[in-house]
């Protein structure tokens, strides 16, 4: 058994025997009784709690607090874990009404055992820098690092080749032999211009020497960075036009595919819930966002393919390939620019999108999310990869959320667009309002008389059934709307909206 494997099981049985004991112990203050005369309504707080306890605990990667570098974060790691274990617990007790259980018996038991664990952890990372405690707990030091002997000198020349069998055994190693293979194929491993290394500081990016790298490979998942775009703009920064970046992440459809792979069923799916909501919900809402990030320094937190690779695009690289090795979103980008430096991605709930309005001006159009942080930077990534569905909107868009399928079907996501009706910027019928990137798509002719005219919340071809499911459908559809407009404004946006309404109550015409 590895060392760090084994801390965690020494923790765990020991929290195991602490929570049985404290439990025990606050139930003979409570109600006086011996061990003799213990009914079967603690059977819970005896044998159940305990066993939830320890699952939780694990999930939420207390029993690490040996791995912890200051006391701060053993206090921190425990009052998180114990607090969202008080919590669940509860939750199950209110949900299943156990109302046999003494509220006096969980909080007094939850504060003793956070009482005791601080007391053990802080004391623990205090004496875990002794040479002494370092032998014990099994940590791997090696004899140079305990003598201090200072690193050999760097070449003197920042030409000399590397030495690739060493690098295939520490690429390997690290990443596995799959992952080598494929980076070798895309680059020569051997050129010094060439950097490689597994770090999620972005110092050890910033700190090369400007104007001589031509690529640079990260073995590191994104999903340990504070800070994502922070150090995509500084790999952007050490990079020449036309340089390579390739990097990988842990994705929440790899990591789902793995959580309900490796737990038996209905098992799977709590376990996945609770991983979830701590790491997937936590991180973006408003009220647990600090918190989250306070307690995990931004570690192991999920993020989804769209995320990934949006977030690539709004630094200034565009992906040209995609691989998978070992449960990991590995990509390949090329520097095109420098990034955007956008200091208000849309990143909640309620978004605004910039949109071309009347006279070609832009505006912010209203609307729940649908997609995925930092989708609107693959517009063009999607058009390339994507082909067009009903209502010239994508197909199989990898960037819709499985709510936001849910919002489009049932037109949720457009409610917001009604502030939009109220401002002015936009009226109940008309042509769609378009990204740039979109608009773009179109002919010149037909651009020239978009702008003419007010975007509207119900597009045009909800009037025809079935719907356009090409560019072309799409743009002629928009044209006869436009020409009809011209002639009789007010007959025309009438007629539409009865035939739209038509279509969407009776023949289930649906948003995609």
């Amino acid at each position: 058994m590895k060392p760090v494997t084994r801390n965690r099981t020494i923790f765990a049985a020991f929290d195991l025997c602490l929570v049985a004991a404290c439990s025990l112990f606050t139930a003979c203050i409570h109600d006086g009784i011996s061990l003799k005369s213990r009914n079967t309504s603690y059977l819970f707080a005896f044998l159940l709690f305990p066993v939830l306890w320890v699952f939780l605990s694990i999930l939420t990667r207390k029993f690490r607090i040996g791995e912890r570098s200051s006391q701060m974060d053993v206090l921190i790691s425990v009052l998180f874990s114990n607090f969202v274990i008080l919590s669940i617990t509860t939750i199950v007790m209110i949900l299943f009404r156990l109302t046999f259980f003494s509220r006096f018996i969980l909080f007094g038991t939850v504060s003793a055992i956070t009482l005791i664990e601080l007391m053990i952890g802080i004391v623990y990372v205090s004496l875990r820098r002794s040479v002494f405690i370092r032998d014990w707990i099994g940590l791997d030091i090696p004899e140079q690092q305990r003598l201090e002997i200072a690193p050999p000198p760097l070449p003197e020349t920042m030409s000399v080749p590397k030495n690739v069998s060493l690098l295939r055994d520490l690429i390997t190693e690290e990443s596995g032999t799959e992952t080598f293979t494929w980076i070798s194929s895309q680059l020569d491993l051997t050129d010094p211009r060439n950097l490689i290394v597994s770090t999620d500081s972005r110092f050890n990016i910033i700190n090369q020497p400007a104007g001589f790298l031509q690529a640079i490979v990260n073995l590191h998942r994104i999903n340990d960075f504070r800070r994502i775009n922070k150090f995509f703009e500084a790999v952007n920064a050490r990079l020449p036009s036309g340089g390579i970046f390739i990097g990988c992440a842990d994705t929440n459809e790899l990591r789902k595919e793995r959580i309900l792979g490796k737990y038996p069923p209905v098992i799977n799916f709590m376990v996945y819930t609770i991983d979830f909501i701590l790491h997937r919900i936590f991180p973006k809402v408003i009220m647990t966002r600090k918190l989250y990030f306070l307690v995990t320094r931004g570690k192991k937190r999920v993020i989804s393919r769209a995320e990934t690779l949006g977030r690539l695009y709004s630094c200034g690289f565009e992906v040209v390939m995609e691989q998978h090795s070992r449960g990991l979103l590995y990509w390949k980008a090329c520097k095109i620019r420098t990034p955007y430096f956008d200091t208000d991605p849309t990143y909640g709930l309620f978004i605004r999108l910039h949109r071309i309005g009347l006279n070609g001006k832009e505006f912010s159009v209203y609307k729940l999310r649908t997609m995925h942080a930092y989708a609107e930077y693959l517009q063009g990534y999607v058009y390339d990869h994507n082909l067009l569905d009903k209502g010239g909107k994508f197909r199989d868009d990898f960037r819709v959320t499985t709510m936001g399928k849910v919002f489009r079907k049932l037109w949720i996501d457009e409610l917001p667009m009604l502030l939009n009706v109220m401002k002015g910027d936009m009226k109940i019928v008309g042509i769609r309002p378009l990204s740039k990137h979109y608009f773009n798509l179109y002919s010149e002719d037909l651009r020239k008389k978009r702008i003419r005219v007010k975007p509207g919340l119900i597009p045009p071809f909800y009037a025809q059934f079935p719907t356009p499911s090409t560019i072309e459908e799409v743009q002629q559809n928009e044209l006869e709307y436009l020409e009809a407009y011209d002639k009789r404004p007010f007959r025309t946006d009438l007629a539409y909206f009865f035939r739209a309404f038509r279509n969407i109550v009776f023949r289930c015409a649906r948003s995609r």
